[in-house]
């Protein structure tokens, strides 16, 4: 597998590159899984679109939920319309190339796509699934809420009921499967989802670390489950931000919040064949917001800090450069030595930059290859007047 960050969620250079390298790992190198920082609902149905799957009943364009321009961008479309030019050559459906979501937030969205499989299959699994869900169902739409609710103890806890919905379910596999094995695979991982987000909202108002380790421990797990269905031969490519892709235990996120993430723990399940490729910015704008649930602005990115690894790749001169922090040792020894690096989300203050979007870490242990752009540019957010004329119903981004 192949982990690609970015420094920002909101830099188009970064989805550019990750949309250059993942077509060459798909054409060049057999890879069938394209797994992002995403909800799994919000990613399916860009995933029937690409893999020209039939769409969910009443399926809402995906990507709709704040931070809408992290995905609904004209870079990540002009990637999704290659993946569908590209699948349409592809005989076989099992060797299409997917789009899969890693994250777990959309709580609503799973609820439904459980419940609209097993009215498919299952009736009667359906309406004891429907009683199960109940209890989250006033949450589902404002999931964060369920969590004070349940830190004030007002609410029952949901967990034996969501727990027991998904245990039904995968003791089911053989028969459902039977039917229509994509299908299973996609309900099932909403009802992980369902489970694993229940946990996330109930442990997030308690503070420390860990919603955040639930919260990528469920991300390595889905991608696991992705490797898992498509075969001992599988070969991903995963996309998210530098905080998820570069190992944490070389991080203050490790060494001082005790927070672990995605690629730590691909590290330690597959060894080698996880490569970890980071990458960095000095300058330029970002598309974010000021605060979570906030309109998007495109805001100027300060000059990296002197003392970040950011600077040092600045003031080489260079302005575009791929170093190889894994096979030479010289220049991994060079870098060892633990500077700032800075990380910028959905949320970006400049104003208190250095004390909220920069950690020290070490380069060369937490990526195996480092990617540079000295200058970037914000995303384009994808608005109507992106949308293709006379595109199909089945266009992911329709609005």
């Amino acid at each position: 597998m192949v982990l690609l960050g970015e420094a920002s969620h909101g830099t188009a250079e970064f989805y550019r590159a990750r949309a250059a390298i993942t077509r060459h790992l798909v054409e060049q190198h057999g890879f069938t899984i394209v797994a992002v920082e995403a909800d799994w609902p919000d990613a399916a149905a860009v995933d029937a679109h690409v893999r020209h799957r039939p769409a969910a009943a009443d399926a809402e364009p995906p990507f709709q939920r704040f931070p809408t321009w992290m995905w609904r961008n004209t870079e990540v479309a002009a990637f999704v319309a290659w993946m569908r030019r590209h699948n349409a050559t592809v005989a076989q459906p099992a060797r299409r190339v997917g789009f899969h979501g890693l994250d777990l937030y959309n709580m609503g969205g799973s609820i439904a796509a459980v419940l609209e499989y097993l009215d498919r299959v299952d009736p009667e699994a359906a309406r004891i699934a429907r009683e199960r869900y109940g209890c989250l169902t006033p949450w589902q739409n404002e999931p964060a809420t369920y969590g004070r609710a349940v830190l004030r103890g007002g609410l029952a806890k949901c967990e034996d009921a969501v727990v027991a919905q998904l245990r039904e379910l995968l003791q089911r596999r053989l028969d459902y499967a039977a039917g229509d094995g994509e299908s299973f695979l996609d309900a099932a991982q909403n009802a992980r989802l369902v489970a694993a987000a229940e946990r996330y909202y109930r442990v997030m108002y308690y503070g420390g670390a860990a919603s955040w380790n639930l919260r990528d421990t469920h991300m390595s797990e889905t991608l696991g489950h992705l490797l898992e269905a498509r075969g001992p031969q599988a070969r991903a490519v995963v996309w998210a931000h530098n905080s998820h892709i570069g190992d944490a235990r070389f991080t203050d996120m490790g060494q001082s919040r005790e927070e672990l993430n995605i690629g730590q723990l691909c590290r330690q399940a597959y060894g080698e064949k996880a490569a970890l490729i980071g990458f960095g910015t000095h300058a330029g704008t970002v598309a974010a917001a000021s605060d979570w649930d906030g309109d998007m602005e495109i805001k100027r990115v300060r000059p990296s800090h002197r003392d970040s690894y950011k600077r040092l790749c600045h003031d080489s001169g260079v302005p575009r450069f791929l170093l190889d922090l894994h096979g030479d040792q010289a220049l991994r020894a060079r870098l060892l030595e633990p500077r700032l690096e800075r990380f910028i989300g959905v949320i970006y203050r400049p104003e208190t930059e250095l004390g909220s979007h920069y950690a020290t870490a070490s380069l060369p242990q937490q990526f195996d290859a480092w990617l540079w752009f000295d200058e970037t540019s914000a995303v384009t957010p994808l608005g109507a007047e992106h949308a293709k004329p006379g595109a199909p119903e089945t266009w992911p981004f329709g609005l």
